[in-house]
């Protein structure tokens, strides 16, 4: 039976952070709910077995759940006729996906387990196995989350960074969420699988100039100047299966498919992680483990805060 253990990162931030951090565990639901691992765990393999871009979606979900007034299981609630929600916020229409993967895992969980582990805890396990099983790392995944009972559309809309933003954004963006200009190179890391739209990055392909003319123009081939708006292009065009460093490899050679991807290399604190993380894939591997952690811990709901949704896409 898989099971999360912690690990020293966890142990490390723990003394650093303290009671934040303490309100989460690696062992929450180790008497309440002790095969809540390997349920999530078959669940995620299944889906990337039938659709590897499902692991990059889901990893995604977790990542605009938590900046969105933290990590709270806000993104799966559907719009009710009283409260539009996050899903049709524009970061998000038709954009995320992996919905469907969650209720699944949702559905295991409350039949072994009824009314325990919050939606907001399996966003997070999820995005864990999703990584390790595109071949990343793996961390010590804290957990004890309890779920929002409301969305914000408005607050999706503003705390979500566009793919059209500036390094300077990006770095206010992460900022104000406790991510440090490291963890934003080593997130974004997680660009090495997936893929995007031709809305996403048809500006970068026609109007920048730190871009390669030769991947350019074959890009452009696929996404004309009008028309084929949701034609998509993997993130990563060199190994775009599997969790690696050659995202970095790729803004080296200025190939980064996204504006705010390739602004990495417009800042010398952030170019200098990118080289690193070419240099020395464990590094990266290390870095985005502990972002991870730390993105993990945005806002949380804990204690008597919010509930545990016996549906993730509605309130009790």
């Amino acid at each position: 039976m898989a099971s999360y253990h912690p690990l020293h990162l966890v142990t490390v931030f723990l003394c650093l952070f303290g009671v934040s951090l303490a309100q989460l565990s690696t062992s929450f639901y180790s008497t309440s709910c002790p095969q809540v691992a390997s349920i999530v765990k078959k669940v995620v393999v299944d889906a990337i077995e039938k659709e590897t871009r499902m692991g990059a979606s889901l990893l995604r979900l977790h990542f605009h759940d938590c900046f969105v007034n933290g990590c709270d299981g806000s993104i799966l609630l559907d719009d009710t006729p009283s409260s539009t929600g996050e899903k049709s916020a524009t970061p998000n229409l038709n954009s995320v996906r992996g919905f469907d993967v969650v209720d699944k895992i949702k559905s295991a969980v409350e039949k072994a387990c009824p009314g325990v582990v919050s939606c907001a805890d399996i966003l997070t396990m999820a995005a864990h196995e999703s990584v390790v099983a595109l071949g990343g790392p793996s961390w010590g995944v804290l957990l004890g989350r309890r779920d929002s009972k409301t969305a914000s559309q408005n607050a999706a809309n503003s705390n979500i960074p566009p793919p059209t933003s500036s390094l300077s954004n990006l770095i206010s963006k992460f900022s104000t969420k406790g991510l440090s200009a490291k963890d934003l190179v080593a997130l974004s890391g997680s660009h090495t699988v997936g893929v995007a739209r031709c809305t996403v990055f048809r500006n970068r392909i026609y109007n920048d100039t730190n871009i390669d003319s030769t991947f350019a123009r074959k890009l452009q081939n696929k996404c004309p100047v009008v028309g084929r708006n949701h034609t998509l292009s993997r993130l990563d065009a060199s190994t775009p299966k599997h969790f690696d460093n050659c995202y970095y490899r790729n803004l080296l050679s200025q190939k980064g498919l996204i504006h705010s991807d390739q602004e990495l290399m417009n800042g010398t604190a952030t170019a200098t992680f990118v080289k690193k993380y070419v240099s020395h894939p464990s590094a990266f591997f290390q870095d985005f483990a502990t972002a991870m952690v730390k993105m993990g811990n945005i806002g949380p709901l804990t204690g008597k805060s919010g509930e545990v949704r016996r549906n993730c896409r509605k309130a009790n």
